[in-house]
């Protein structure tokens, strides 16, 4: 079982009546003995989440009775090209392209990333490059954070927090800086005129000039 670390606090409940009756219960309602080995697998820290009340203390103890732990990728760097070979091969012969290898540079770079994904993401890596690679030889480190940036407009894209500021701040000076009453910011914006100063308060907006009427 894969993610395990992943399970709601119901399936967990589920799972551990599993392991201690050694029965599932099928659709319909029935239920079936099970004689099986289970090997689980994880990249959370399973005693942490213990601690923060988000894992079974008892499931934890019951899965927990030969524990194996993989290095990362990035502490196994003799691992990246021999399983970057095997994954380019594999997607090279569903695309029925002939790749035979890496140029130096690529695996320079392929060596010197931290692989924060581990296996999964060089395997998608891979999957990435069999697509994009026009010639035998890979030349290029098709790492997702490129392509995401060169699809990125040069001009940075505001966040809804400064999008609301910059709003209240012309609503306010289209009103010359009116807060309550008639044709007011609160009634322009369609807010209680507590809620338009705690917002104001909060955004930092500096009021020039604010009129009671």
């Amino acid at each position: 079982m894969d993610e395990i670390g992943e399970l709601s606090p119901d399936l967990q409940v589920k799972f551990l009546r599993v392991i201690q009756q050694k029965e599932i219960q099928l659709v319909g309602g029935k239920t079936k003995t099970v004689d099986v080995r289970i090997i689980a697998a994880t990249n959370r820290h399973l005693d942490e989440e213990v601690a923060a009340g988000k894992f079974r203390i008892d499931l934890y103890y019951r899965l927990n009775v030969f524990p194996i732990v993989i290095p990362p990728l990035r502490e196994r760097k003799e691992d990246i090209m021999l399983l970057a070979n095997f994954f380019i091969s594999r997607f090279a012969d569903i695309e029925r392209k002939i790749i035979t290898g890496f140029s130096a540079e690529v695996i320079r770079e392929m060596e010197s990333y931290d692989w924060p994904g581990n296996i999964r993401e060089l395997e998608n890596l891979m999957q990435r490059t069999a697509l994009l690679t026009k010639g035998p030889i890979v030349s290029e480190f098709y790492h997702k954070s490129e392509l995401i940036k060169a699809s990125l407009p040069d001009k940075r894209l505001k966040s809804i927090t400064e999008n609301e500021k910059d709003h209240i701040i012309a609503t306010l000076k289209s009103c010359n800086w009116k807060v309550y009453g008639p044709s007011g910011a609160a009634e322009l914006l369609d807010m209680n005129v507590s809620t338009l100063n705690s917002r104001i308060k909060k955004l930092g907006i500096e009021k020039n000039r604010v009129s009671k009427t």
